[in-house]
């Protein structure tokens, strides 16, 4: 009986969070919505997409209308209204929105996380974090329960008073931040900030790959510098990313190829080179693999979308 006044609350909030999305979204097309919140955006979709690819930075999503799939390597997942994705690690997604109608879109709120701030907070309440050798997927689902729909009516609804954004916005965004260090995903939220961790170690990395991705490396290299053996680096990288690190950056190249040519006009051969690639049928081989077609009639199915 509990559980389900608890799910019936859960789901008449996030139909009030609709209905504010909406007001702040109707009549402005498809896609992701800038808020005058920084760190706040919304998201809209009509019609079941063909799906969105990119790196995602640490990022709080909640489903707040409609049916989302996200895949992370050779991974899954689905969340639909009520439930929320974080990802604690820049990550390559794909993502697909799976079910929406233009009478009932798919709406979503999305929160990028900072872990310096969690940081804080977690000193702040004197949080436990995780065990060292502990490592986590950088992605997880889980359940939204009512304080945390309720803080993000809260937050989207400082919209409508700008002049009270920039005092009030940092408070009830740091509530958040604490709502989530307190969920029954505490441990996987904890671990982005755990100094001196496996998984913080790790992240390190990740950053660095990112940062320099056309670049070849060698694991070793990275495990040395992340103070691990070359085994234990490869294990904890792959548990947190789902790939290993060679084929984190091949992922890297692939997307930006593909908003190399989708978004400059660059053709296969010369976004192939820029992103670190020397043999264009390698590039071809790996691209096709990636993204079920090679990138001439990949971009120009994109274009036709």
């Amino acid at each position: 009986m509990a559980e389900r006044l608890r799910f019936s609350g859960v789901m008449n909030l996030c139909q009030d969070l609709a209905a504010l999305l909406t007001q702040h979204t109707d009549g402005k097309g498809n896609g992701v919505h800038k808020t005058a919140i920084p760190q706040l955006e919304f998201m809209r979709e009509l019609e079941a997409s063909k799906g969105m690819c990119g790196v995602t930075e640490p990022t709080l999503a909640i489903m707040v209308q409609g049916k989302k799939e996200v895949l992370l390597g050779e991974e899954t997942y689905q969340y639909s209204t009520a439930q929320y994705l974080v990802v604690s690690v820049d990550l390559p997604l794909r993502a697909f929105v799976v079910e929406a109608t233009p009478d009932k879109p798919y709406l979503g709120f999305k929160l990028k996380l900072d872990p310096i701030q969690l940081c804080d907070i977690i000193n702040q309440i004197r949080l436990s974090t995780g065990k060292k050798e502990d490592s986590m997927r950088g992605l997880f689902v889980s359940d939204a329960d009512i304080p945390l729909i309720d803080c993000a009516i809260r937050l989207t609804r400082l919209l409508d008073t700008p002049q009270d954004i920039p005092f009030l916005a940092p408070l009830l965004i740091r509530e958040m931040y604490y709502r989530l260090l307190v969920s029954e995903q505490s441990e996987a939220v904890r671990q982005i900030t755990t100094s001196g961790s496996n998984m913080q170690r790790v992240t390190t990395m990740i950053l660095r790959i990112n940062n320099d991705f056309t670049k070849s490396f060698r694991v070793e290299e990275l495990a040395e510098q992340a103070n691990m053996s070359p085994a234990s680096f490869h294990r904890h990288f792959k548990k947190v990313t789902s790939m290993s690190p060679l084929q984190y950056q091949k992922q890297l190249r692939l997307l930006e190829a593909r908003r190399l040519m989708l978004a400059e006009n660059a053709d296969a051969a010369n976004a192939a080179y820029q992103v670190g690639y020397e043999s264009p049928s390698q590039f071809s081989r790996e691209y096709s693999r990636m993204f079920g077609a090679p990138p001439i009639k990949d971009i120009e199915r994109l274009r036709l979308a």
